[in-house]
């Protein structure tokens, strides 16, 4: 373990992950569960993931053209922008359902990380990384911290939201910003 790498991968991880679709999904979840439970649904994928990226991940994104990689990113983000928009349309329906129990919430929250963080910036960047200082472990290490951190960020950020804005405006506005990242995605996978 080479503390110094661990270091330099957190911030580039934790930048990645800010304005990232899994970052949104763990507020949003957030807004409907218990933090907790929704962190360490979210902190769970994130460990797999990373797990994945800095072992067959290295190899895997060095086969799979970067064109496919993007497309499929903006899929997910397409995905995302249309689900949030749905749930802004029901939100006054389900208000009454934000106390869901919380092996419900922590499993929903696992796979919903877990399918979002296929071919994301921060997997690919982790993955890019554990090749370039040829240190798994350590990459590892660092990446993880950084993903758990924005997750924490979102789902403190999620219930303190939910005190000045409502949550369909919430949801409005996350569909808003998934349609961005999907057009960016999709002009990566297209250049």
């Amino acid at each position: 373990m080479n503390l110094a790498v661990a270091l330099a991968v957190y911030p580039v991880i934790f930048l990645g992950e800010l304005p990232d679709k899994t970052m949104f999904a763990s507020l949003i979840m957030s807004t409907r569960g218990r933090p907790l439970s929704v962190w360490c649904g979210a902190a769970g994928a994130f460990v797999v993931h990373v797990a994945i990226a800095t072992t067959v991940g290295v190899a895997l994104f060095n086969l799979l053209p970067h064109r496919a990689v993007d497309g499929i990113v903006a899929g997910l983000f397409a995905l995302g922008a249309v689900y949030a928009y749905i749930e802004s349309r029901r939100a006054g329906d389900d208000a009454h359902l934000v106390n869901v129990q919380t092996g419900q919430v922590v499993t929903t929250a696992f796979v919903v990380i877990f399918v979002a963080e296929w071919g994301d910036l921060t997997q690919i960047l982790t993955a890019n990384l554990a090749a370039h200082y040829h240190s798994p472990l350590s990459v590892g290490v660092g990446a993880i911290l950084a993903l758990w951190s924005v997750a924490a960020l979102a789902v403190i950020g999620g219930q303190g939201l939910l005190r000045f804005v409502n949550i369909a405006t919430v949801r409005k506005v996350t569909a808003v910003v998934l349609v961005g990242l999907a057009a960016y995605a999709a002009w990566l996978a297209l250049s």
